[in-house]
């Protein structure tokens, strides 16, 4: 599976340079605030665009990782200290030695 995730991220690392090599000397101009103009060449800017996306559900993705981690443990602890505890024997009932009849008032 690791062979899997290290070659995933050589191709996408692959479609990027070449990506940066065949468009590397375009520039596109972008309008900003106040009539400023920012020349940018057109990989990084879709580099950082992916990124400004990319990144706020990475860290999302991690923090949901961390809780549910931090979940698990809780329960793990909580499952040991009750199998720590001995387990009480079932109480035991004495049996009667012979049963008790009762009778019924005669009218």
């Amino acid at each position: 599976m690791r062979f899997l995730k290290v070659l995933l991220w050589l191709l996408l690392g692959g479609v990027i340079a070449g990506f940066v090599i065949y468009n590397g000397e375009q520039r596109v101009s972008i309008q900003l605030w106040g009539g400023l103009v920012a020349d940018i060449s057109l990989p990084l800017l879709l580099i950082v665009v992916f990124l400004a996306g990319f990144l706020p559900m990475l860290i999302a993705y991690q923090t949901l990782r961390w809780r549910m981690r931090q979940r698990f443990a809780g329960l793990e602890r909580a499952l040991a200290d009750l199998r720590a505890i001995p387990a009480t024997p079932a109480p035991r009932f004495e049996p009667v030695a012979e049963p008790v009849a009762i009778e019924e008032p005669r009218a």
